[in-house]
């Protein structure tokens, strides 16, 4: 008989270790997650979990706690990240660093990205502890730092130093497990890839001289009318396998005529016209990123003084590779989008800061069956589809390892994630008690 969890007292207690966790200010940069880590760590060591920080550079910690089982079967890595994006805390309603409840919502950077997740896993562990469970995994709660940067202090340096750690079947991860509504139809995501990274600087060479008399060599210029020709562009539609499953799977749980028209995103010549129709932006929006590399300028940066025109203008570009690409064919789809040589593009030079792959894991798995028995327990209405996650995270480590790495953080619908990044972050208590009760009964599937 499957161990049942105290619903109640573990979303009692999610929320208050929630609370104190986005107190914690973890801003990255410059990062200081080291003192949430000892506190985390000491939270569980507490009630008898083995646990430690890893400090790879001052001040950028990462907590590892494991609680053993019976190794009949190879670990579960559950993954979260402690470090956080900034806060304007004049944008905000609530303070982002006070972790207050309002309106059933806790309120905090971190409250959605990610330290709910690191929450739910303590709480879940603290709670497979007390009831004494044989598990026949070990389970590692992992809360990695600088996630938000490149990884470099958090699960990279992990995943290369402490070979334990990479020395699992399964990571459960951020990067899916959203409710969203489909016309009446929840549907839960499943991350089972996500894209890689590409930075790109582009610089626009022209002749420096005197602003009072503009000529038509000036860099700014050229590098202007490049950024947005290329931020007005799509790039080319490409349908990986986990896009082709993703659409699949919300055909068979969409009713007529939809589950039809659906189908139509995966054609160049019908996509937009589907895309546009549909009244969820966020959904519209993440569904263009899945099917496409993206080119996104972000920093520019030109001149010294007003009145010179200078030699030079540089853009930084935040690029997403989709499964099957690479750094060079965006080179060329970015090219082709700017014209044919002879035009703007001539001005312009182009050079990779810094590259990683997309990461795929298999969706068929006995951890997928585990993931989807769940959610049809507790949302049988509801359908879960594989998801290709157009950001990075912490789990291409892990999958560069041969480990099969899931984004699953279960959320209900309504969340707004559009305050991920953005101002006003929050969680209802409501999706917190989902997501206990969903992730126990993953893991007492898989590892019980």
């Amino acid at each position: 008989m499957r161990a049942k969890l105290d619903i109640a007292a573990a979303t009692e207690e999610a929320t208050s270790v929630l609370q104190r966790l986005i107190r914690f200010d973890t801003t990255n940069p410059p990062g200081n997650e080291a003192e949430c880590a000892r506190w985390a760590a000491g939270v569980l060591e507490s009630e008898g979990i083995p646990a430690a920080v890893f400090e790879p550079a001052p001040g950028r910690g990462s907590v590892v706690a494991r609680l053993p089982g019976t190794g009949r079967k190879r670990p579960i890595v559950l993954l979260s990240h402690l470090d956080v994006v900034p806060a304007v805390a004049a944008d905000w309603e609530q303070d982002p660093f006070g972790g207050d409840i309002v309106d059933g919502h806790v309120w905090g950077r971190g409250a959605l990205d990610m330290k709910n997740l690191a929450a739910t896993w303590m709480v879940l562990l603290l709670h497979a502890k007390r009831l004494g469970l044989e598990l026949d995994r070990d389970l590692v709660f992992v809360g990695a730092a600088d996630e938000e940067a490149l990884g470099t202090w958090g699960a990279k340096w992990l995943v290369e130093n402490r070979p334990e750690i990479s020395g699992c079947d399964y990571v459960i991860n951020e990067g899916g497990g959203e409710g969203r509504d489909f016309s009446g139809k929840t549907v839960y995501t499943f991350q089972t890839a996500e894209k890689g990274v590409c930075w790109l600087r582009v610089t626009a060479s022209g002749t420096a001289g005197h602003a009072s008399m503009p000529h038509d060599d000036n860099p700014v210029v050229h590098l202007t009318e490049a950024l947005g020709k290329l931020g007005r562009t799509r790039l080319p539609l490409h349908v990986t396998d986990t896009f082709g499953l993703f659409i699949d799977g919300l055909a068979r749980a969409l009713p007529e005529p939809l589950n039809q028209a659906i189908k139509l995103v995966l054609d160049e010549n019908t996509a937009e016209s589907i895309l546009t129709a549909l009244p969820d932006r966020y959904a519209a929006n993440a569904i263009r990123a899945m099917s496409r590399n993206t080119a996104t300028p972000t920093v520019v940066k030109a001149g010294e003084k007003t009145n010179v025109i200078p030699q030079t203008a540089t853009a930084e570009i935040d690029c997403r590779i989709l499964p099957g690409q690479s750094a060079e064919t965006l080179l060329d789809e970015i090219r082709h989008a700017l014209g044919p040589e002879g035009g703007p593009q001539d001005k312009l030079r182009f050079e990779i800061i810094s590259t990683n792959p997309a990461t795929e894991s298999p969706p068929e798995t006995p951890l997928a069956q585990a993931v989807a028995r769940a959610v049809a327990l507790h949302a049988p209405d509801a359908a879960v589809v594989p998801f290709l996650l157009p950001a990075a995270t912490d789990s291409r480590f892990f999958r560069e390892r041969g480990v099969v790495a899931y984004g699953f953080s279960p959320l209900l619908p309504g969340e707004d994630l559009a305050s991920v990044h953005g101002k006003n972050e929050r969680i209802s208590i409501a999706s917190l008690e989902f997501g206990l009760k969903v992730l126990w009964d993953v893991l007492m599937d898989v590892a019980g």
